[in-house]
């Protein structure tokens, strides 16, 4: 499977089928979404993930949600430029824990 790393340090990935995108994340973003046929995923990087919202690239989120109150901590939707509206595609409990899995698609 492809990988891509966004990234303005790194220039040899040591990792199989690795592409380092470098310059704007979200244009080199919009030109994979457009290039590639099939899924894109962003399994970490909070700020990508804003940024990618932000610029109304992301269809669908998969969200866990896990049954435990920290108090603190970043927030997945901090501020952005304009409201979105999202549509729950399901909603299904994972483990014995109370996790939830959930996923959103974009309402539009």
């Amino acid at each position: 499977m492809p990988k891509y790393v966004v990234s303005s340090t790194l220039e040899d990935p040591e990792w199989n089928n690795t592409t380092v995108l470098h310059g704007d994340a979200v244009e080199e973003a919009s030109k994979l979404k457009n290039e590639i046929d099939g899924i894109v995923q962003v399994p970490g990087s909070l700020r990508l993930v804003q940024a990618l919202i932000d610029a109304d690239l992301v269809d669908e989120l998969h969200l866990m949600v896990f049954p435990v109150v920290l108090g603190t901590g970043r927030r997945l939707f901090g501020e952005t430029s304009e409201k979105s509206d999202w549509r729950l595609a399901e909603a299904r409990p994972v483990g014995p824990d109370g996790v939830l899995v959930l996923i959103y698609e974009r309402a539009r």
